[in-house]
């Protein structure tokens, strides 16, 4: 038989941007939410509760991996599975591994006052010198300071990274042996439990014709919310040749992201799109757990009524009125912006806020249809 007409042979095409169950990352996203339920509230019960059944030692070793070696560990590309992706970094070359924690630094650009990982070539090369930063834990951190701020540095944290790095086939055992622990012992059956779920979500949204839109307005539409004015945010999505937008029974009402070469992984709770009919009650259910956890506060309540009677607040505005704390004021207003009761902008320098009616009434809706069928 002859050779096929090479003219005839067309390679196929990958969406610009898609919908995707993306284990690896899924799974990367939940364990980095275990320790954020004290600085988050709202998200799902299964991280509220599984941080608090971790040992104080398997609690430490998260930390250290998914914060002191992030960038080690961030995958570069899908994959069928997350113990297939462990078992990938188990085969790499420590080094490797080390120099991608580096390199992701050295190409971090500052935009407005924030650094940026602008752009992300595909390359293990690491373009800057690093010997002085692994000879000198006070370089080290002294340097991150630089491109983080003070206040996002765990100084004991980021101490102990340096130490790994710096011996780069202990960092590695270090990585392996706690995803791998993890992922027996806490993500399996809870993967398990949600993927139908999740697979329900996903189909839904290839429903959409997302290709035909610019990725701002495939952002705005399955993420339900809007990335407000961070320029990273910006940045990034202006800078990526392939979005894909993850799915997560665990993220309540936030938005997580991880970026490797011209790939950007955006994770959003899981839910139907608006439009699409599909039978999905433990889907709506979810949503509406969601939305009524921030509503099921005083104080929430109490800043909502606030911005309801007297119209757009800053957040100064708001401590000042209510007589609470800055960090208490933050936390709330994190919740209800990202549950979409609250439109913020920036407003000179500060962050004001907005009632969102339409997200109210929303809300009233979904309960309505999911409990009387309207």
């Amino acid at each position: 038989m002859p050779a096929p007409d090479p003219d005839l042979i067309i390679a196929p095409t990958v969406s610009p941007i898609s919908v995707a169950l993306e284990p690896a990352q899924n799974a990367l996203n939940s364990l980095l939410l275990l320790d954020k339920g004290d600085k988050l509230s709202g998200l799902d019960e299964w991280v509220t509760r599984t941080a608090a059944a971790l040992t104080p030692e398997r609690r430490h070793n998260n930390r250290i991996v998914l914060y002191g070696l992030y960038y080690a560990v961030v995958p570069d590309r899908s994959w069928p599975s997350f113990p297939a992706y462990v078992s990938h970094l188990a085969a790499q070359d420590p080094t490797v591994l080390r120099d991608r924690v580096f390199n992701a630094y050295a190409q971090m650009r500052k935009k407005n006052g924030e650094y940026c990982l602008l752009p992300d070539p595909a390359s293990d090369q690491v373009s800057m010198d690093i010997t002085p930063l692994l000879e000198s834990v006070d370089a080290f951190l002294e340097f991150l300071v630089e491109r983080f701020t003070a206040e996002h540095i765990d100084p004991e944290i980021e101490t102990e990274a340096h130490r790994y790095l710096k011996d780069p086939p202990a960092m590695q055992s270090l990585i392996v042996s706690h995803f791998r622990s993890m992922w027996e012992e806490v993500l399996s059956s809870e993967w398990e439990r949600v993927v139908p779920m999740l697979q329900t979500s996903v189909d839904a949204f290839q429903q959409l014709h997302l290709s035909d839109l610019s990725k701002s307005e495939a952002a705005q539409l399955v993420l339900g919310q809007s990335l407000g004015e961070e320029e990273c945010w910006k940045l990034e999505l202006e800078r990526t040749e392939r979005l894909i937008f993850v799915p997560s029974t665990h993220v309540g009402p936030y938005l997580g992201k991880f970026k490797s070469g011209n790939t950007l992984w955006m994770l959003f709770g899981a839910r139907i799109p608006e439009g699409v009919q599909v039978y999905a009650p433990d889907l709506s259910r979810a949503e509406i757990l969601v939305r009524i956890s921030a509503l099921a506060d005083d104080t929430r309540l109490r800043i909502l009524r606030l911005i309801s009677e007297g119209g757009e607040q800053c957040s100064h505005d708001i401590i000042t009125r209510l007589r609470l704390s800055q960090s208490t004021v933050s936390r709330h207003l994190k919740q209800l912006s990202a549950t979409g009761y609250l439109n913020e902008r920036r407003c000179n320098g500060a962050k004001c806020y907005a009632l969102n009616p339409r997200r109210v009434e929303d809300t009233l809706r979904a309960i309505s249809s999911f409990l009387l069928g309207k």
